[in-house]
Parts: structure tokens; C-alpha cells; sequence
């Protein structure tokens, strides 16, 4: 699918950025998240179908809250393709609270996506879901 990147309020900085939440990360993806998310928004509707059938048919990992603190998530696994076609490994973070946006998508990966990738808000990614 393809998504269009956004910025967004920064709220996901200070959950990224808890000992926890790395650690559940790093132990379920293999790799340490830079300590934020990269929000898209599905280009146009054949994406957005392609995300809710991510959501409704692919194996996500849980990622509880830890003390009752937060909310619980679900993680996919997604490679992230930038416009040379370079392949990032990475996944999508949906927090499971309510009102949540469907068409908000929240990327983790090893390294800070729009510096690596060379890219920036209003640019598409191609997102390859992992099963």
C-alpha cells in the first residue's frame, strides 16, 4: 500500500521514549525503534482497503501496557520503501484505544525513517505488510 506522510502532535515521542516500551520492542522486532513514529495516511481509498484488511487478517504482536499504564498495541511487521526503492525494515504500531484514527498510520523502525529515506511530509512511502 501507499502512504503519504504527515506530521502529527509528537504525542507518540514520550511512549516511544519509555524503558518498557523499547525493551517490548526491541525483544518482539529484533531491533532497538528510534524513539518515535512516522505517521502516513493511506494515499487513496484502495489503500485504505489494503490497511483494514491488514487489521482484520494479518498476525499482529500484542504489546500490552505495562502497569496499567498507556494502552495496549498491536504491531505489524512492514517493510518501508522510499522513492529510490530502498527497502527499511520496520513496523506499524496501532495503539487499540478508542476513536483512534482509522486512516492514521504510526511506523517504528531502527533508525529515523524520514533522514534515512530521504524524505519528508506530503512524500509517499510504499508499505509491504509482513504475515
Amino acid at each position: 500500500m501507499t502512504g503519504i506522510i504527515f506530521s502529527d502532535l509528537g504525542q507518540a515521542a514520550s511512549f516511544m521514549a519509555l524503558d518498557w516500551v523499547q525493551a517490548s520492542l526491541k525483544q518482539c522486532l529484533g531491533f532497538s525503534p528510534f524513539p518515535a513514529t512516522l505517521n502516513v495516511r493511506p494515499k487513496a481509498a484502495e489503500d485504505l482497503q489494503v490497511w483494514r484488511r491488514v487489521q482484520g487478517e494479518f498476525t499482529a504482536v500484542p504489546l500490552p501496557p505495562i502497569d496499567g499504564g498507556f494502552c495496549s498495541a498491536r504491531i505489524f511487521r512492514v517493510g518501508i520503501f522510499g522513492p529510490a526503492s530502498e527497502r527499511l525494515d520496520g513496523a506499524v504500531l496501532l495503539p487499540e484505544v478508542k476513536d483512534y484514527p482509522n486512516d492514521k498510520i504510526e511506523i517504528v523502525a531502527p533508525v529515523r525513517v524520514k533522514e534515512h529515506l530521504g524524505v519528508g511530509d506530503g512524500d509517499a512511502l510504499t508499505l509491504e505488510f509482513i504475515n
